[in-house]
């Protein structure tokens, strides 16, 4: 019997994380879990290390890592528990672990998987931030080290798996061009005027795929595309004219490659998170993922349309902030984290997300990029700058409250108008 392969999850309470689990499970013969590491979410990864029993699980959070141990001490198991960031770099970089599942979301998770890719490991890649802000620096990480990087977004592994076999670049194999599909998110028919009113909860009811809140939001007003642009020019090694992107309502095309001779390679499968990660933990191999088997018959017809740029300006700014380069898509990814942010919380309008990305962009200088500081300086100043932004927005929304509220008490204003001040 060969070897199991022995696994660190970043981000392991998350979406991709708790799918990565659920095709461990079906592999235990295949796979050995050595550490899990979570931000707060201690129940979560209390019940992963009662099933999958880690050696190490790490949190973010000091109290969460303090419940989490004496919970584990009470059930007798034997596991060791560390916290903050460091912990996550120590996690991603131990001995014996040959590969590194890196989910964590957000540019939270840059370091983790940095420290990954400088230890030599198999780097399954869901953290796209971690290419956006810092693509040179991981890649020549991977570079030096031999580590082995495969994309897991369904978009990049489609690609991927459409590339030939030791793929280096697009010249050299003939591509044309790479077209990454979206499913347009639950506001692909929507007007401007119903975008005024959209909802936290709305915008994470996608109809086709179970995701975190957060990139729930990004699909929805498609910056996820957008950041995902920017993933491949860097992991395929294309200029931004040759990536292109693609509406597909059905999600059932996950991105196409087309090359010089006309012939266009596409990978097709159910909208199942659990299918590229198979692919990844398997790779070279085929695995089982538990996925429901794709029925074409059943899904009739594949539409495919342009993006609308009106409805979607975040796909814009991703493709504007690729083409000025250094720390701009830096700046770009620090200001929808802050945007998306505040509209879960309640506190920014949907449609307010990619006036305060465009904002940022135009105010924080630009800069070029030679080593992980230069990205965590642009990521600091872009989120003070966005913090100043919405300051202003909520003193500016309160004031016009203000005068809307004396101008409806003022005596004489007919019933259902607004006087003018």
């Amino acid at each position: 019997m060969a070897d199991k392969q022995r696994l660190t999850i970043l981000g392991s309470t998350g979406s991709v994380g708790v799918n990565t689990l659920d095709v461990v499970a079906r592999h235990r013969d295949k796979f050995e879990v050595v550490a899990l590491t979570a931000r707060d979410s201690t129940e979560t990864l209390f019940g992963q290390c009662l099933e999958f029993k880690p050696r190490l699980a790490v949190m973010v959070n000091a109290a969460a890592a303090q419940e989490l141990r004496q919970r584990l001490s009470q059930a007798g198991l034997e596991c060791e528990v560390r916290c903050g960031v460091e912990a996550l770099e120590q996690a991603a970089s131990l001995a014996g672990v040959d590969t590194v599942m890196a989910a964590i979301v957000g540019i939270a998770g840059l370091r983790p998987t940095l420290a990954a890719a400088q230890a030599g490991k198999k780097v399954l890649l869901a953290n796209k931030e971690s290419l956006v802000t810092a693509g040179a620096v991981l890649m020549d990480a991977v570079r030096a080290s031999g580590a082995t990087l495969l994309p897991i977004d369904s978009e990049h592994n489609a690609i991927f798996q459409s590339l030939p076999r030791g793929y280096t670049a697009p010249g050299a194999a003939g591509v044309r061009r790479i077209l990454l599909t979206a499913s347009g998110g639950p506001f692909r028919l929507s007007t401007l005027r119903q975008l005024e009113q959209v909802t936290p909860d709305e915008a994470c009811a996608h109809p086709n795929w179970a995701m975190g809140r957060k990139i729930s939001v990004d699909s929805a007003t498609m910056m996820n595309k957008g950041l995902e642009v920017i993933e491949a020019r860097w992991l395929f090694d294309v200029s931004p004219t040759s990536i292109e992107v693609v509406i597909h309502p059905e999600s059932v095309v996950h991105s196409l490659v087309e090359y010089v001779d006309g012939s266009v390679m596409a990978q097709l499968g159910n909208p199942d998170m659990r299918t590229p990660i198979a692919f990844a933990l398997g790779f070279p191999e085929r695995i089982t993922a538990g996925v429901e088997f794709l029925d074409l018959a059943r899904v009739g017809a594949l539409h495919f349309e342009r993006p609308d740029p009106q409805r979607f300006p975040c796909l814009r700014l991703a493709y504007e902030a690729l083409k000025a380069g250094g720390t701009a898509p830096t700046v770009l990814n620090a200001a929808n984290e802050v945007a998306v942010t505040n509209f879960l919380a309640g506190s920014l309008g949907f449609r307010q997300i990619p006036e305060l990305i465009e904002a940022v962009l135009s105010e924080v200088p630009g800069g070029s990029v030679c080593g992980l500081e230069d990205v965590l300086a642009a990521d600091r100043a872009a989120r003070a700058r966005a913090d100043t932004w919405l300051s202003a927005w909520r003193s500016s929304r309160t004031a016009a409250t203000a005068r809307q509220t004396r101008v409806a008490e003022q005596p004489g204003t007919p019933s259902g108008r607004t006087a003018r001040p």
